[in-house]
């Protein structure tokens, strides 16, 4: 592609200096740029031919800013510039631009995918539901139709016994006439006892049926098979609400005792509730909650990098351990007194957790790395540096080792003493946040941003199972 010399440069601003009206101007500039020696024709520019080759100019680096290194079809998503960004910005600034439009364009796209295919998994949900209920209601004339089938085999059956009874009964009458008289009373007597003996048999006829509960007693209750994912709602009368956080609750957590329940929140302060047995929400009118803060500012001004992000009991429920925005671990007990302060962090805490035997706290951070902390010693033990990325959940799985897992989609299996992971999982395809030990040690879950949940094993790298019929991150 050829460029534009200055002489051709200086002619067109020489013409749209004339074609605007400073006279003045024009003839300095022609004057001082020697406009008069010049080889250009005037008589084949046209008119505004500087404005229209700014405008083609600009034209073309909003073409190239809207490009980028596939031949994919732009026409949808062509983003127009304004005139003042194309001069005093260059392609790769114009491209940043246009690429921060995209995404928030796409996510707005899916925003709008995701409503529509919420909104047609909801009719699917209740299409099968209908589907359940009449499956249930199949299996319920089913039951019935059983029942009432037993009920008639049942009554028949006692009629066949009293019928025989009493076919014995009027055989013992005529015998007893053909002998005479004298047997009168025998044969009554034995009239009584096969009467008894009748109402005995009919008794046990009936005890029978009610055991059956097929009447007397009561209906047997309608099993159905299939669930029908129904919501389950509280009555008002069971639900307390607790009030006294002025903002959002990050962490909530039972204490081993069940009676103390701790919360964590961004107005920087976690709170110990003393929730008495069978308390509901009427009782709370009369009855103020026992609550105690645990007041994390002291005169400081960014009160925003003190909020609470997460908590643990220990084992025993005595010592509350919390984590902060601002790094720092803490330790209080349970009437609310502040027993140490553990520092050495340089970003966020976003998972704490007591061992079990109460004597190491593990903290992971958003600085990318894992620590545990002496709690005799109020001091850290060993800090593991693995993660490319901010740790977003730990947990212990004995009283010495422990795992991690971190948005660089990462698990790795830590011990004390080690200077390297002693196991490592790689598997997620984006950031994993959760993860929990079995009760041996020997099997860890995870969950993931990636929609999938997954099982790993210390017998093996690959994971052991591979959940992935979720639709939606974890």
């Amino acid at each position: 592609m050829s460029s534009i010399t200055s002489v051709e440069l200086n002619y067109l601003v020489f013409r749209y200096l004339q074609e605007s009206g400073f006279t003045h101007s024009a003839f300095v500039f022609g004057n001082e740029g020697g406009i008069n020696k010049c080889p250009i024709d005037g008589n084949l520019v046209p008119p505004g031919a500087l404005v229209t080759f700014v405008q083609k100019g600009m034209q073309f680096l909003e073409m190239e800013a809207n490009l980028n290194n596939c031949d994919a079809d732009y026409d949808e998503d062509f983003s127009f510039l304004q005139p003042l960004d194309l001069i005093t910005k260059d392609v790769h600034e114009l491209k940043k631009m246009i690429n921060e439009r995209r995404r928030k364009l796409q996510k707005g796209k899916n925003k709008e995918s995701e409503k529509e295919h919420e909104g047609d998994r909801g009719r699917v949900r209740e299409k099968e539901r209908h589907e359940k209920e009449k499956e249930c209601e199949k299996d319920k004339d089913k039951v019935e139709n059983h029942k009432e089938q037993e009920l008639h085999n049942e009554n028949q059956i006692s009629r066949d016994m009293v019928s025989d009874q009493e076919d014995k009964i009027n055989g013992a009458k005529k015998e007893d006439k053909a002998n005479g008289a004298k047997k009168e009373d025998k044969v009554n007597v034995v009239k009584k006892e096969d009467k008894v003996n009748i109402a005995k048999k009919e008794d046990k006829v009936n005890v029978k049926l009610d055991e059956n509960e097929t009447f007397g007693g009561p209906e047997p209750m309608d099993i159905c098979t299939t669930s029908t994912s129904q919501p389950i709602e509280f009555p008002k009368s069971d639900v307390t609400i607790l009030e006294g956080h002025t903002s959002e609750v990050c962490a909530c957590a039972w204490s081993p005792t069940g009676s103390l329940l701790a919360s964590g929140s961004g107005d920087s302060t976690a709170r110990i509730w003393t929730i008495a047995e069978g308390r509901s929400k009427l009782d709370s009118k009369d009855d103020p909650l026992n609550v105690l803060v645990l007041q994390y500012i002291r005169g400081t001004t960014n009160e925003k990098s003190k909020d609470v992000t997460t908590l643990n009991w220990n084992g025993e429920g005595t010592l509350l351990a919390t984590g902060s925005y601002d790094g720092q671990a803490r330790i209080w007990t349970t009437n609310g007194e502040l027993k140490s302060t553990l520092s050495k962090h340089k970003g966020p805490i976003f998972s704490l957790k007591w061992n079990k035997k109460g004597d190491y706290i593990l903290t992971g951070s958003c600085d990318e790395t894992a620590i545990v902390w002496d709690v005799q010693a109020e001091k850290w033990k060993q800090q593991f540096e693995f993660h490319t990325g901010p740790v977003l959940d730990a947990d212990w799985r004995n009283n010495v080792s422990f795992a991690t897992s971190s948005t660089d989609t990462m698990i790795h299996v830590c011990k004390i003493g080690e200077n390297q992971p002693i196991k490592t999982f790689a598997g997620h395809q984006s950031e994993v946040n959760c993860i929990k030990w079995d009760p041996t040690g020997s099997l860890l879950a995870s969950y993931s941003d990636d929609s999938t949940a997954k099982i790993w094993s210390m017998k093996q790298d690959k994971y052991t199972h591979d959940f992935r019929e979720h639709s939606k991150i974890l």
